[in-house]
């Protein structure tokens, strides 16, 4: 026999227009997104015996030992200029203690997501130095103790994801960024002061082996919405959550609780059914949409990494390039139209001129990265996908700085600053910050546009 509380709730929903019905269930999909990401991809990510590229078993270490080419597919916007090395953890029984070495001045960071993508710690260079640390993740339900000196970060989320960066100048640099990243070790708590021997990982050859991303956009809406209720009960909802909870509520939405599409309405059914195609097209231009745009750079600013409450902001981001930093860390600029305000494309041929006071202002490095149209790098003949400060690039007499972007080698001296775009078709530039300077972060900085070269 329904309660109270439930027949009142299955009045409310039936209370419900079909209008303000849809729009929750745009939001929810939106507010689901990425905990549902980050799944998918954990799954992918750990689903592997032994650690090995970017990829381990659960509490370990995978590193990336080698830059991606063009043929690498396992998310958009990769990058030529850090050493990813990254772990899924999961401190629902116990923490996990991390120990990081000194990096001998090297630039790197560590950056912790919970399972929702809001980054609750990054120990790297910018904050805790680049000397030796030791910390331990812990659980939001934990009690324990921790050893005397050890300092906690405690995770909002039982599982989550760091996605360590660590500088890397080249092919040439490789072997020493390997040595860091060898020290980079984590252990459960009760195995922390002796040799950390962890049980083999059972590999699921039934877990899909295409990207994240592509197998959440081919989710039907019950597999969608079922995995978010169910990743709720282990990966709580914000404090600040209450709002959007009690409205996902009036159409019979609650993380933690069973989700039965068939047992919906009719109309909120379909509401649930329209909502994926709807917020997905959302999702791939809100980050563009509302970033600020200075000559044509979209500076893809605050909130990043830590989102409070802009849930699409979030969701964006997550579609785009899971992972991102807080722009303290990195920030990003994406250009994408040419200083007519005509789309970026390989026909043509582009300049981008640097006055010596414009030169992007960091603390630690900054690259210019050139994509396809699906946010992949591109074949060219010289296997050149950035440009960055620790390339060997001709400056000018006045210290000024010129990049030339165009599909074919420019020639006449220019090759150093050559940025080759795709052979064809669309494509997009990405320059990326490490440790901005604040003029960077509060807008005070203004980088050159890009001219069409007539």
């Amino acid at each position: 026999m329904p309660t109270v509380s439930s027949a009142k709730s299955a009045d409310a929903r039936r209370a419900l227009s079909e209008e303000e019905a849809r729009e929750i269930a745009v939001e929810a999909y939106i507010y689901a997104f990425p905990l549902v990401l980050m799944e998918i991809s954990r799954r992918s990510a750990t689903n592997i015996a032994a650690p090995g590229h970017r990829k381990a078993p659960v509490n370990r270490f995978g590193h990336m030992q080698r830059f991606p080419d063009a043929s690498f597919r396992d998310g958009v916007l990769p990058n030529v200029d850090t050493l990813f090395s990254v772990l899924w953890f999961d401190v629902s029984a116990e923490p996990l203690v991390v120990q990081k070495p000194d990096s001998g001045g090297r630039y790197h960071l560590l950056p912790i997501l919970d399972m929702w993508t809001d980054i609750f710690a990054s120990p790297g260079s910018r904050t805790t130095g680049d000397g030796e640390e030791t910390f331990a993740i812990v659980g939001p339900h934990w009690r324990g103790s921790l050893p005397n000196g050890m300092h906690g970060l405690v995770s909002p989320t039982e599982q989550g994801w760091i996605n360590g960066r660590t500088q890397a100048d080249g092919i040439a640099d490789f072997a020493a960024v390997r040595e860091f990243q060898s020290g980079l070790t984590a252990c459960p708590l009760s195995l922390s002061g002796a040799p950390c021997r962890v049980s083999p990982q059972h590999v699921d050859a039934g877990v899909p082996a295409t990207p994240a991303l592509e197998q959440v956009e081919a989710m039907d809406t019950t597999a969608f919405f079922s995995l978010f209720a169910e990743l709720a009960r282990h990966n709580p909802p914000h404090a600040q959550d209450q709002p959007i909870l009690a409205r996902m509520a009036r159409v019979g939405l609650e993380p933690g609780k069973t989700f039965v599409l068939s047992e919906l309405p009719p109309a909120t059914r379909e509401a649930f059914l329209a909502a994926p195609a709807v917020a997905i097209e959302n999702l791939k231009l809100e980050v563009f949409r509302t970033a600020a745009v200075v000559n044509g750079w979209r500076f893809l600013g605050q909130p990043m990494g830590t989102y409070g409450t802009d849930y699409i902001h979030r969701a964006s981001v997550a579609y785009n390039a899971l992972g991102a930093n807080v722009a303290e860390d990195t920030s990003y600029l994406v250009l994408i139209f040419d200083d007519r305000g005509e789309r970026l494309h390989s026909e043509s041929r582009y300049a981008i001129h640097f006055e010596r006071e414009q030169l992007p202002p960091v603390h630690a490095f900054w690259s210019l990265t050139v994509y396809d149209e699906r946010r992949y790098f591109a074949d060219n003949p010289m296997n050149r996908y950035a440009l960055s400060d620790r390339d060997e690039l001709a400056i000018n007499p006045d210290g000024s700085l010129d990049f030339w972007v165009q599909r074919d080698d420019p020639g006449a001296g220019k090759s150093a600053n050559w940025l080759p775009t795709p052979r064809e078709g669309p494509f997009s530039l990405v320059l990326r910050l490490y440790w901005p300077k604040p003029e960077v972060v509060n807008g005070g900085w203004r980088p050159p546009p890009i001219t069409a070269v007539r």
